[in-house]
């Protein structure tokens, strides 16, 4: 449990940060959004005392990279691992003084960024006496004397921060009191010279500061880092140096290669002390300066003075831009809050944070911030632990520790930068203030409400349009403020961000603000165009950004639901152009064309028309287009080729009238003839009335379409009797006589070619080439016709030389009978001579087949005494035994094979009814074995005394013995037979293996 005395301390520690840390009741702020904080927030700086008690009253104390060094008044350093701060390493200084100990008293301590160099300046009480100076490496509990700076007091240390050794601290700059500045670098006893006893590795005078006369000053802060060069071979280094009322800075480049002491060259640009210097005047006697670092190891970014008046703040730039002998920017001077009372007035020291500086006084701690000045946090200490003696600050760990004679603090920050963004907002730094809110939606919303606020008290109504449109802002009140000002491109603005805002499921929202900016567009347009202003850039602007406003996806999703309402609102303005362009962007191609149709502007709807891709509109709206522009409308269907269906356009294509404009068949006979022709289209419909426009608009081109279809009626595509009808009806008879021919009615066609062409009835009288006696009967109906109906015998009988299947015994009951013999003498003379020829003929057939039957008697007669010899050690030809063992078969080309072996052999290459009966006869055959059967099958077969086995055997003769194996048909087939079977095929092989 915490003492009295603690709890006072803790109850002391004032935070006075600009926001109240706990509200009673959640707030409902404008922006929307609920301030519900329900615990006490966590003040920026919160103190807590270490438990350690020293063994005499501290006087200094110094930390670095959680080495922390502390000396007390009996000359005690005590070192702390601030990892381990259970072990601490007390060290005397007593030894180490010897008899000075008692005149002496420790000024200054100062420890390297590392933690691992430590070097302590005495000071003498007498003022006359010696001022020593020790160096103390982490790795050793002895102290070393640094005997080159003996005589002088150490006052400020300017470390290395490019130094990576750790055993030595690099090259180092040191302030004494006397205002003289040295370089040295000090190193570990590891590190040292041969026979070298000081820690120094050397030991260099560099410049000297006094005020403008011969009286010293003392040196009370130092600093120097390397900036980047556009130099490769250069270094570029600045110095800051400061007095108790004076800031000096120093710049200059050193070469890569230089030897020690490095800075010298910085100051060899500075031969005496520079005229220009910052000076604040003051009575303190003693400055401190500080460094903040955004990161351990880089550039630092600001800087604080702490002198009389207050702490003197500003920004490092290394970039150049506050000229070639300064590196600070953006200066200013904090003053000091007001003390009020005998409360003490001067700070003792301060520590550099980002945004606050913390200064300290001998009994209270007050943090400044260093944007505006406000004191921002206030911590009272207690006279218990006596009072305050400094506050450091870890510069690689950003630790604060501040201590007293008795005590030891550490404070911790916690998030720091919280209301920052309040005070760049107050500063109007809004990109500042918007990036300190660390996307916290109430933060922000603040900061963009204000400066659209800012930005429309000074009329930029476009940048506060784009702002407002970011906040929770009062959507009315808004809009109000732009309608005042009457701005409707800052309004639309407005409403465009406005609606990007949207979520999804917003629609009623996004639906009002699109119709909104819709109105506002073509409110414009047509003030616009009211004032004769259409050709204008301004004009043509405005239509572009309001078409490109339609295509935008979620706008295009809104208006497609709202269609008719869009509709009502272009039309009431009267924007013909706008129209069209939101029912093409709709792909309401529908209601573009009839508007275009309404207007007589064939044109115009053809172009909307190709340009879509629904064919059902082509299907609608062309019955209408082929009445006006004919020629136009085939173009369009012929371009699409495929896409269209032909059958669905007849309903266009019957709407010709050819007695208004001779073009509108004609243009539907070639679209017909594209989709015969190129489209290879043989639908019924297309062919009928494409036959239906040539019969009755282009007669010229009838029979060349219909030789083309030809004469095959399964080939043809159009339908035969309703072309027959339709030919009928416009007395097309050649066509009629090619049609009837297409059918199979040759008698028909005949029929009707004998009434106006008797050649076109000659040429259809020979169609049917497979059929003599139809093709005879049609010769005759045109030799009647020519007897009785043109009464020219002459003509008549040169059919005889026409058809050979007329003779002049067929048409002679055509003539009538006062013909005399005359006019059929030499047909009938001609006639009786092929009569003779032809008996002629038949007797010299007859003597010629009277010889070969003689001939082949002759030759049965010679086969059947014909024999041959078969020796006893004659063998199979299919399985070479002796043949004589069993009953065989003999060929005339002397192949022999065993009955069985033969039967093997031929039956694989039998028919499957021929195979069957062989097999069936071998079962007839081994049923008869052992018994006579000897019937006569004389009543069957016609030969008497012949048995049924003896039949059986001569039809397995004529069924396997008909030829020889090896010599017949058989062999001839099979030439192209593998010798090896293909399903035996891998076994053959594994055996030759």
């Amino acid at each position: 449990m915490a003492s009295l005395f603690e709890q006072y301390e803790q109850a002391a520690s004032i935070s006075t940060g600009p926001v109240t840390s706990i509200q009673s009741l959640p707030e409902l702020t404008t922006a929307g959004f609920i301030n519900a904080r329900l615990e006490e927030e966590t003040p920026i700086f919160k103190k807590q005392r270490i438990n350690f008690s020293p063994t005499d009253a501290i006087t200094h104390l110094t930390v670095s990279n959680n080495q922390l060094v502390l000396a007390m008044k009996n000359k005690c350093l005590l070192r702390i691992n601030l990892l381990q701060p259970d072990q601490p390493d007390e060290i005397e200084l007593l030894r180490s003084l010897g008899e000075k100990n008692s005149s002496v008293r420790i000024y200054q301590m100062f420890l390297d960024l590392s933690g691992k160099h430590l070097l302590v300046s005495f000071v003498s009480t007498d003022t006359q006496g010696p001022f020593d100076n020790f160096y103390l490496w982490k790795g050793s509990r002895k102290v070393q004397q640094a005997s080159k700076m003996k005589g002088q007091v150490i006052s400020a240390v300017a470390w290395n921060f490019e130094n990576t050794n750790e055993s030595t601290t690099g090259s180092i700059l040191l302030g004494t009191t006397k205002g003289l500045i040295f370089e040295t670098e000090l190193a570990c006893q590891d590190e040292q010279h041969f026979f070298q006893k000081s820690p120094e590795q050397y030991w260099k005078q560099l410049f000297e500061i006094c005020n403008g006369s011969s009286q010293q000053t003392a040196i009370t802060g130092l600093e120097f880092h390397k900036m980047s060069s556009s130099f490769a071979g250069d270094n570029k280094y600045f110095i800051m140096v400061t007095t108790a009322s004076r800031l000096y800075q120093f710049l200059g480049s050193v070469p890569s290669n230089v030897e020690c002491p490095v800075l010298q060259h910085v100051f060899n640009n500075y031969p005496e002390v520079p005229d220009r210097f910052l000076e604040i005047p003051g009575q303190l006697g003693y400055s401190k300066l500080q460094l903040f670092y955004p990161q351990p190891g880089t550039l630092p970014e600001t800087f604080g003075w702490m002198t009389e008046p207050g702490v003197y703040y500003g920004t490092i730039d290394t970039t150049g831009q506050a000229g070639h002998d300064s590196v600070t920017v953006d200066t200013q001077l904090i003053h000091y809050p007001e003390v009020k009372g005998n409360l003490p007035k001067n700070p003792i020291s301060f520590v550099l944070t980002k945004f606050h500086t913390l200064v300290l006084y001998p009994d209270r701690l007050k943090a400044l911030c260093v944007l505006n000045e406000q004191l921002v946090f206030e911590d009272v200490f207690t006279e218990m632990y006596g009072s305050m003696v400094g506050i450091t600050k870890d510069p690689m760990k950003d630790t604060i520790w501040a201590f007293s004679e008795m005590a030891v603090y550490r404070y911790r920050i916690t998030k720091e930068e919280r209301y920052v963004w309040e005070v760049y907002l107050d500063k109007e730094e809004y990109e500042l203030a918007k990036h300190y809110c660390k996307n916290d939606p109430q933060k922000l919303d603040k900061v963009l409400s204000k400066q659209a606020d800012d930005y429309y008290s000074k009329k930029r109504f476009k940048e506060s349009a784009t702002l407002y449109a970011q906040t929770h802002k009062s959507f009315e009140e808004v809009s109000l403020k732009f309608l005042q000002v009457a701005d409707d491109d800052a309004l639309k603005l407005f409403l465009k961000k406005k609606m990007e805002g949207l979520k999804s499921q917003d629609k009623a929202q996004t639906t009002m603000i699109i119709m909104w900016l819709l109105e506002i567009y073509l409110n414009q347009l047509g003030c616009l165009r009211n004032a004769e202003r259409q050709n204008t850039d301004q004009y043509k602007s405005i239509q572009a950004i309001f078409h490109s406003l339609l295509e935008q996806p979620r706008v295009k999703e809104c208006v497609g639901q709202n269609c008719g309402a869009i509709y009502n609102l272009i039309a009431s303005h009267g924007d013909e152009e706008n129209l069209i362009h939101f029912t093409v962007l709709m792909k309401d191609y529908e209601r573009v064309i009839q508007y275009h149709l309404q207007n007589n502007n064939f044109q115009a709807a053809l172009d909307v028309l190709t340009k879509q891709s629904r064919s059902e509109l082509f299907y609608q709206f062309s019955p209408v287009l082929m009445q006006s522009i004919p020629k136009k409308t085939v173009d369009a269907w012929i371009s699409l080729g495929h896409k269209l269906n032909p059958a669905k356009l007849i309903p266009a294509l019957v709407q010709y009238d050819n007695s208004k404009d001779p073009k509108q068949g004609s243009e539907a006979i070639r679209y017909l003839e594209f989709c015969i022709n190129e489209l290879q289209n043989r639908d019924q419909a297309i062919h009928n009335y494409l036959l239906a426009l040539y019969a009755r608009l282009q007669k010229d081109k009838l029979m060349d379409y219909l030789i083309l279809q030809g004469q095959e009626e399964s080939m043809v595509s159009y339908d035969l009797k309703y072309a027959l009808r339709l030919c009928s009806e416009v007395e097309e008879n050649e066509a009629c006589v090619h049609i009837y021919t297409t059918m199979g009615l040759y008698e028909e066609a005949v029929d009707l070619a004998l009434k106006f062409d008797v050649q076109l009835a000659k040429r259809n009288a020979d169609r049917p080439e497979d059929n003599e006696e139809l093709r005879k009967k049609l010769w005759l109906k045109i030799a009647k016709h020519v007897v009785k109906e043109e009464n020219d015998i002459k003509k008549a009988m040169e059919f005889l030389q026409e058809c050979d299947l007329i003779k002049i015994e067929d048409i002679l009951p055509f003539f009538p009978d006062f013909v005399t013999i005359d006019h059929f003498k030499d047909a009938i003379c001609s006639s009786l001579d092929e009569y003779n020829t032809h008996i002629d003929s038949l007797k010299d057939e007859m003597e010629e087949a009277t010889q070969s039957a003689g001939e082949i008697r002759t030759e049965i007669q010679t086969f059947r005494n014909k024999h041959t010899l078969v020796k006893a050690q004659e063998k199979c030809s299919a399985c070479f035994f002796p043949v004589m063992t069993r009953a065989f078969y003999l060929f005339p080309c002397q192949h022999m094979f065993h009955m069985d072996c033969l039967i093997a052999e031929v039956i694989t290459h039998l028919i499957t009814t021929k195979r069957h009966r062989v097999e069936e006869i071998q079962r007839q055959l081994v049923a008869m074995t052992g018994r006579d059967d000897a019937t006569s099958l004389s009543s069957v077969s016609g030969i008497p005394g012949v048995s049924a086995k003896e039949k059986l055997k001569m039809e397995l003769d004529d069924l396997i013995a008909s030829e020889c194996l090896y010599c017949g048909d058989i062999m001839i087939r099979s030439v192209d037979a593998p010798f090896i079977d293909p399903e035996e095929y891998t076994e053959a092989m594994q055996g030759w293996e």
